[in-house]
């Protein structure tokens, strides 16, 4: 049974991922029948940190769904600050039907959710990005027709978006090899959890063992927000993981590069891999949009 909020994947299992992987190639494949979904429903997206693609993809999700998407940034709402998060939680869930929360803290998230009576979905915490990998995987599936016997080699820092692709990789049997620099490493209570249900996760320190033999390479920014004071610190730590030409000669002849975007040109990626033949990196930010729509049905309650 599908729980209340999306705000982990954890709390997911493989006929549930399916089951969204599936409604989002039938929202892709056919738009229109799916324009009424959830009309005179509302989503409020409140949002701690700025956003690209995250809100874009739930704004034109809801409104192509046949709803409204209310942008509560961090200018309109101080989580925490302005007002208590269980009052905010429960005033909310008195007008909208769902919440899609952009936060630091993981933990405000949470508490977003243990208070209100409609479903939250988090569109991003420091600790996690689970929306952000459901549509990785969904591109990864499409790209190669099926997950069995993929390898997906993840280059960079051990963060937020690591972090979801771990998980849903161990809850879809996919094979995940994971460089890091030193110091660096994801959450150890998430590759824990990961492993305890898959053995095809593993972590190296030097990124030519990952990416040799793999079909996707995946990077994210050395630097994500809120470390900004250890930019110069970490683009040194980092400067051997770069995901350039030569890195990507020792995966696959057919593999994909991906991106969550936005991307630091010239530093995690260069120019040529980012805009060559086997970037699906754009892919990738387009599916954020159709399995965004898929999520939102999903969760608020939507039917054709």
């Amino acid at each position: 049974m599908r729980t209340k909020d999306l705000l982990n994947l954890d709390s997911l299992d493989r006929p549930e991922i399916e089951e969204i992987f599936d409604l989002t190639a039938q929202i892709k494949k056919e738009p229109k029948q799916y324009r009424q979904v959830l009309s005179g429903k509302a989503v409020g997206l409140v949002f701690q940190k700025p956003s690209t693609r995250t809100r874009l993809s739930f704004e034109v999700g809801m409104f192509q769904l046949g709803g409204n998407a209310v942008y509560l940034g961090p200018e309109d709402i101080h989580l925490g600050v302005r007002e208590d998060i269980r009052d905010l939680a429960r005033t909310l869930s008195r007008y909208l039907d769902g919440i899609v929360a952009r936060t630091y803290a993981q933990e405000d998230a949470e508490n977003l959710a243990k208070y209100s009576s409609i479903p939250v979905i988090n569109g991003l915490s420091n600790s996690y990005h689970p929306c952000q990998a459901l549509s990785d995987l969904f591109t990864i599936k499409e790209r190669f027709s099926s997950l069995d016997s993929l390898i997906v080699a993840y280059v960079g820092d051990g963060n937020n978006v690591l972090h979801s692709l771990i998980q849903i990789c161990a809850l879809m049997g996919v094979s995940l090899k994971i460089a890091v620099p030193k110091g660096y490493e994801p959450d150890p209570e998430v590759l824990r959890w990961a492993m305890s249900r898959s053995s095809k996760i593993s972590v190296y320190h030097d990124p030519k063992q990952a990416v040799k033999g793999s079909d996707v390479v995946y990077t994210d920014v050395w630097t994500s927000m809120g470390q900004e004071k250890e930019a110069k610190e970490r683009k040194k730590a980092f400067e051997k993981f770069q995901v350039n030409r030569q890195l990507t000669a020792l995966a696959k002849p057919e593999h994909g590069v991906m991106h969550c975007l936005p991307a630091h040109r010239g530093e995690e990626i260069t120019d040529d891999v980012l805009d060559g033949k086997h970037s699906i990196i754009f892919d990738q930010t387009e599916n954020k949009l159709h399995l965004h729509k898929a999520i939102l049905s999903l969760w608020l309650g939507g039917k054709k």
